[in-house]
């Protein structure tokens, strides 16, 4: 009777089991953030999210004030598109039309469809600190191949990103402050997009890799990521007079405070303001008028230049590396172009009494015309000697992977021209295939040799998001640099192909250690 009994219940349950509604799966398409559920796009191979607000708009009293969290919502927030760039012009024209709102600060998510926890990278975008936008580079590729959970963000740029006046907190690193707001994010929501909030890695290029250099040194991102690759960008970007154009005043891409607030102070001159309420009541046109892009240091947020700060600051595992022919681009902004009499001309007005062994270093018929040998000084000069010296103070501190990016087949960005080598921003497409080398840009299709060559960047930047190095399974060794070391990774296509390169020699680095050291 017991056993009777007891089948009885047994089978009771089953039928009440077998009638119950069954819950539905989760649907892959809506992850519930920190701030409230949004729905983005689905793929065989992705899951894509866009336009995610990370801090509240920076409009009204929110300009020229440290981000401010974003206010939650609870109806699911459709995430299938880009949010608004930051205002800009376009990086070639200052006078152009507007792009851009001024509530722009959206993050965007790719992560592929495959199960586990995955390391995080964080994409902080170049162009001068004045243009462009995360979304401008498609990350699908990179977080599918690499197993990785990729993020894109925008920041505040130009007068609305790094404006300073006296006693204005959070003067000249608004878009640092930015950059930072959204690392929290990722601490916050990591985990909802199936990322490791412990292994996050920042990585940018030109603007973007100035701005992985300042956070390494700033305190208030520590325990915010832990790796970081510097591209383009080697923590000093600085020039003499006519060094980096004929006629150019000396220059650089990072300020003090008290400068900052001097510039800061003659903009709202200029624009007739006496207060910060003034100008908070300014139309962001007019602000566009005034393309400022050099962080302040000597800030509670940047209390150290970066540059001098990065050797004993950094705490991460670290990539650092250039393209073989940097200023190249930078020929395309030339009034007109050099001539062999303006070449030796414009070398005298830079290099002084040292010109004479300039242009014996540099001769102009060694190059296809004036303007490239020219650029092949100024690359030497800018890019290769600080980026050499910061890859050795690093490799002091901390296990440090330097590279030098060299296929000078890649197409040009620009319709029409060519000769441009492996000029600054060359390497972009190559880790994210269709992206915009600058904001407005029209991407460019690579051939087959450099997409296999885009896949080893790919494996390397996700191997070193996993493991702190770059090595992995059928990829050609790479070693960690020494304090001293000449050489670093070269990445080509064939026939070169991937191996060490002497970056010391190549781009004449003792010479110009003898020529400005002494």
């Amino acid at each position: 009777m017991r056993r009777t009994r007891f089948l009885s219940s047994i089978l009771a349950t089953l039928a009440l089991l077998a009638a119950a509604p069954v819950a539905a799966a989760a649907d892959p398409a809506v992850v519930r953030t920190a701030d409230g559920p949004v729905r983005g796009t689905v793929t065989d191979t992705n899951r894509t999210f866009q336009g995610i607000p990370f801090a509240a708009p920076p409009t009204g009293e929110n300009r020229w004030r440290a981000p401010q969290h974003v206010t939650p919502w609870e109806s699911t927030k459709d995430a299938t598109r880009p949010g608004s760039v930051c205002p800009q012009r376009p990086i070639t024209d200052p006078n152009g039309p507007q792009d851009g709102a001024e509530d722009c600060l959206f993050l965007n998510v790719s992560t592929p469809r495959t199960s586990g926890t995955k390391p995080v990278m964080v994409w902080i975008h170049g162009g001068g600190y004045t243009t462009g936008a995360g979304s401008d580079y498609p990350v699908t590729q990179l977080a599918e191949r690499g197993d990785v959970v990729v993020v894109t963000l925008n920041y505040r740029l130009g007068a609305l990103g790094f404006l300073s006046l006296p006693g204005l907190d959070g003067g000249g690193d608004f878009g640092l402050a930015d950059q930072q707001a959204a690392l929290k994010w990722v601490q916050h929501n990591a985990r909802a997009f199936g990322g490791d909030p412990h292994n996050v890695t920042i990585f940018g290029e030109s603007a973007g890799g100035l701005s992985v250099c300042a956070q390494l040194t700033s305190p208030r991102a520590r325990g915010l990521f832990h790796k970081a690759i510097i591209q383009s960008g080697p923590c000093e970007i600085t020039w003499g007079d006519g060094q980096q154009m004929p006629g150019q005043p000396a220059g650089g891409y990072s300020i003090s405070r008290t400068d900052a607030d001097k510039t800061g102070s003659g903009v709202a001159a200029k624009l007739g303001c006496a207060d910060i309420g003034c100008l908070r009541a300014t139309p962001v046109a007019k602000l566009l008028d005034f393309p400022l892009g050099q962080p302040a240091f000597g800030t509670p947020l940047l209390p150290e230049d970066p540059a001098q700060a990065v050797g004993h600051r950094a705490s991460v595992p670290t990539m650092i590396g250039m393209n073989r022919d940097e200023n190249r681009l930078g020929a395309l902004l030339f009034p007109e172009p050099l001539t062999p009499e303006t070449y030796v001309a414009a070398v005298r007005g830079a290099y002084g009494a040292a010109a004479d062994r300039v242009l014996a270093k540099y001769p102009v018929t060694a190059y296809p015309s004036p303007t490239i040998a020219w650029t092949a000084i100024s690359t030497d000069v800018i890019w290769a000697r600080s980026t050499h010296r910061i890859t050795g103070q690093l490799a002091s501190r901390v296990p440090t992977f330097g590279y030098e990016f060299r296929d000078r087949t890649v197409p040009s960005m620009i319709p029409g021209t060519s000769g441009l080598g492996a000029y600054h921003t060359a390497e972009l497409p190559y880790l994210f295939p269709g992206a915009q080398q600058f904001h407005g840009a029209q991407p460019i299709t690579l051939n087959a040799d450099q997409q296999a060559l885009g896949l080893q960047l790919q494996r390397y930047w996700a191997t070193f998001a996993h493991t702190g190095r770059p090595n992995g399974p059928g990829l050609p060794a790479w070693r960690p640099n020494l304090p001293s070391d000449n050489t670093v990774q070269g990445l080509d296509i064939a026939p070169a192909g991937i191996g060490r390169i002497d970056q010391v020699t190549d781009h004449n680095l003792d010479f110009w250690s003898e020529i400005l050291d002494h």
